[in-house]
C-alpha cells in the first residue's frame, strides 16, 4: 500500500470516527455552542505591512488581479451562503507546494474582509512551513501550534491585521512532523469554537499540499468546503486528480488557475467551479498556454 493509500484509509477511518462522535453527542455539540466564549479575541493589533506585493487587494486594489480575488470572493459567497445555511470554514490547498495557496488564501480572507458584511479569521495551518505572518511583515511569538502543544489561550496569539475586519491566527513555531496536533480532539473543539461562536464570520484556512502531508486529510474533516489552486506549468493532471480523490467527501466550492499566461492582459488567474475533471485528460504537467484557460479541461 502506497504512502498516500495509507494516509487515505487513516484520514477515512478519522472522518467516520469525527462522525459518529457527532451522532452520539448532539446535546453536548449544542451546549458547547451556547457556552461562554473559551475564546478572548484580541481588541487591538499590529498593522500589516500594506506595501507588500503579496497583498494586492490592499496595496492596488484596482489593479486587474485584485479584481479577480474579488470575483472568486463574490463566488464564494454566493456558494457558501445558499438555502439558509452558513458554509463558513473554507480550506485553501493545492496538490504541491509553490502553487500559491497561502498568497490565494490571504487575498481571499483581504477581500472577505473588506466587505461590511463579514469578519474573517485567517488561520495558518501549515505547521511544517508557516508563512502567512511573512506575508503581512509580522513577526508573532506564539501560534496555532502553541495553543495546540502547549495549551496557550488563543486570544494570546490571535493579531488584528488593520485590514477591514481581519483577524490573523499565525502557526506559530514550525513543527516537524505536525499530524498528530492536527488530528487531535484538542483542534476539532477549537474550529468548531470558531466556527459557530459568530454567525457572520469566515474562517479561511492555509494548509499543507494535500499530496505532500497527512496532516491536510485530517482538516478536510473540519471545514466546509475547498478552494483548490493549481499553477500552470507546474503540477500534471494525475497531481490533480490523486489531490481530488484525497479530499472526496469535503465539497470542493471551486478551483483556482494559477500564473495563467493571457496575451493583453495582466490577469493571472482564473476560477472554476460546478465542474468535474474530465477522464481523457493528460497525465503531463498542464500546460502554459496562450490564452490561458483552464475550462477546456472540465465538462459541465
Amino acid at each position: 500500500m502506497s504512502r498516500i493509500e495509507e494516509a487515505l484509509e487513516k484520514a477515512v477511518r478519522f472522518r467516520n470516527n469525527r462522525e459518529l462522535e457527532i451522532k452520539e453527542k448532539p446535546l453536548a455539540v449544542q451546549a458547547q455552542r451556547n457556552a461562554s466564549p473559551i475564546i478572548s479575541y484580541p481588541q487591538t493589533g499590529t498593522p500589516a505591512n500594506l506595501e507588500s506585493p503579496f497583498l494586492v487587494t490592499a496595496s492596488d486594489p484596482h489593479s486587474a488581479t485584485a479584481e479577480e480575488y474579488r470575483k472568486l470572493k463574490s463566488v464564494l459567497v454566493s456558494l457558501t451562503r445558499q438555502q439558509d445555511e452558513f458554509r463558513n470554514t473554507i480550506m485553501v490547498t493545492s496538490s504541491v507546494s509553490g502553487e500559491g495557496k497561502s498568497v490565494t488564501a490571504l487575498n481571499l480572507a483581504i477581500s472577505l474582509a473588506q466587505e461590511f458584511d463579514h469578519t474573517v479569521l485567517l488561520i495558518d495551518a501549515d505547521l511544517r512551513k508557516p508563512s502567512l505572518h511573512e506575508y503581512f511583515g509580522l513577526e508573532p511569538k506564539l501560534g496555532l501550534a502553541d495553543c495546540l502543544q502547549d495549551g496557550i489561550d488563543p486570544g494570546e496569539v490571535l493579531i488584528k491585521t488593520g485590514i477591514g475586519k481581519l483577524t490573523l491566527f499565525p502557526a506559530g513555531k514550525a513543527v516537524q512532523n505536525p499530524v498528530e496536533l492536527i488530528s487531535s480532539q484538542k483542534l476539532t473543539e477549537l474550529i468548531q469554537e470558531m466556527k459557530h461562536r459568530y454567525p457572520d464570520r469566515y474562517i479561511i484556512i492555509d494548509t499543507p499540499p494535500v499530496l505532500l502531508f497527512a496532516e491536510t486529510f485530517f482538516l478536510s474533516t473540519l471545514v466546509d468546503g475547498v478552494v483548490f489552486i493549481v499553477r500552470e506549468g507546474l503540477t500534471s493532471m494525475q497531481n490533480i486528480t490523486d489531490a481530488l480523490t484525497a479530499l472526496k467527501g469535503t465539497p470542493v466550492l471551486g478551483m483556482v488557475y494559477n500564473d495563467v499566461n493571457q496575451s493583453g492582459s495582466d490577469n493571472r488567474y482564473g476560477y472554476y467551479y460546478g465542474r468535474h475533471l474530465r477522464e481523457d485528460v493528460p497525465e503531463s504537467p498542464v500546460p502554459a498556454k496562450k490564452q490561458g484557460y483552464f475550462g477546456r479541461l472540465f465538462k459541465r
